[in-house]
């Protein structure tokens, strides 16, 4: 095992501070995902109450037309904006449906 060296604990000091970075933005992440599926299941039980279906094909067209444009401006892969974007939407209509079944609409 050898000594670390002045630059071997520049480096460590910088890969520490770079992961506390990424702790603080994982944290957020799932904070504002969290947020994001509170509105999402209100919306499902407004959709329920109302006989509504649970997925808007025009809404999750525009919203991805929206996210990609987006995703270029922030220099994020659209593709990868629109992978992420079909996980939450399929979770989502997932809530949506179980929502309308526990409701006895579906």
């Amino acid at each position: 095992c050898r000594a670390m060296t002045d630059d071997d604990q520049g480096v460590a000091g910088d890969l520490a501070r770079l992961r506390r970075s990424i702790d603080n933005l994982d944290a957020a992440m799932v904070h504002l995902l969290a947020e994001r599926f509170r509105c999402t299941d209100a919306i499902g039980e407004l959709k329920a109450r109302h006989g509504l279906e649970s997925r808007d094909p025009r809404r999750e067209a525009a919203q991805l037309k929206r996210l990609r444009i987006l995703a270029a401006q922030s220099g994020l892969d659209p593709d990868f904006t629109r992978k992420l974007h079909a996980l939450v939407v399929r979770e989502v209509i997932t809530n949506h449906e179980a929502v309308k079944f526990e409701s006895g609409a579906g």
